[in-house]
């Protein structure tokens, strides 16, 4: 067992609050290089803060982060929102190994549920969030399927945001809902957004509860 993976466990012994696990794929290939790399860094710390001054959120919203870039990296392994201890910021290059990346999301989600399960911890609906600016240079589309079939049938939120550029037809095929355009580059206000959102899926009074999401209207071009 790893060290991240260590840290993991003792943290479902030591907090027993039910946990929303929010996987986050980012696109760091070569074409989100100079400003958009930046925002994006940025506004993933924004959204580590933002949960870390909710004390239900802290507790109960487990991150993790996976990038498609030069290859597949988880970033940051599943931990709650308030054991995150910083995390090393990316750089941008290379292909866009979207499939892979997601196939990766879809696996860890599922064994995190697994481990959710074997110690008792109650859970609400995990979600995956995929976050690019192009199309998928990888054979995306078995992934895509699975976490569509996922989304359908309420096993999962899939959330897919596209940035100015990005393929929104294929970044559609990864949920049961349209992709996003993101408006410009708010990537900050995108995931206030998200932290907004996880702050009241851990408030909700049950696991099987359906929360309403916030308005898209300060970030999303809709």
């Amino acid at each position: 067992m790893t060290n991240d993976q260590a840290i993991a466990a003792s943290d479902l012994i030591d907090n027993p609050s039910p946990r929303c696990a929010c996987m986050v794929v980012l696109d760091t290939s070569g074409s989100m290089s100079g400003q958009p790399i930046r925002e994006l860094n940025d506004g993933l710390q924004r959204f580590l803060e933002s949960l870390n001054r909710n004390e239900v959120a802290a507790c109960s919203v487990e991150v993790g982060v996976i990038t498609a870039g030069q290859q597949v990296d988880v970033v940051l392994p599943f931990v709650s929102a308030m054991n995150v201890d910083g995390f090393q910021r990316f750089d941008a290059s290379g292909p866009t190994p979207l499939g892979a990346a997601v196939e990766l999301a879809l696996d860890t989600l599922e064994k995190r549920k697994g481990e959710y399960r074997k110690t008792g911890v109650a859970y609400y609906q995990p979600w995956l969030v995929v976050i690019s600016d192009g199309a998928p240079t990888d054979h995306w589309q078995s992934a895509a399927q699975r976490a569509k079939t996922l989304s359908g049938n309420r096993k999962m939120v899939a959330l897919a945001v596209g940035v100015q550029g990005a393929d929104m037809q294929v970044l559609g095929e990864f949920s049961n809902r349209p992709a996003i355009p993101l408006d410009g580059l708010k990537f900050g206000e995108f995931f206030e957004w998200l932290s907004a959102s996880m702050s009241r899926v851990s408030a909700s009074a049950s696991t099987a509860s359906r929360v309403d999401l916030p308005p898209m209207d300060s970030w999303a071009n809709i």
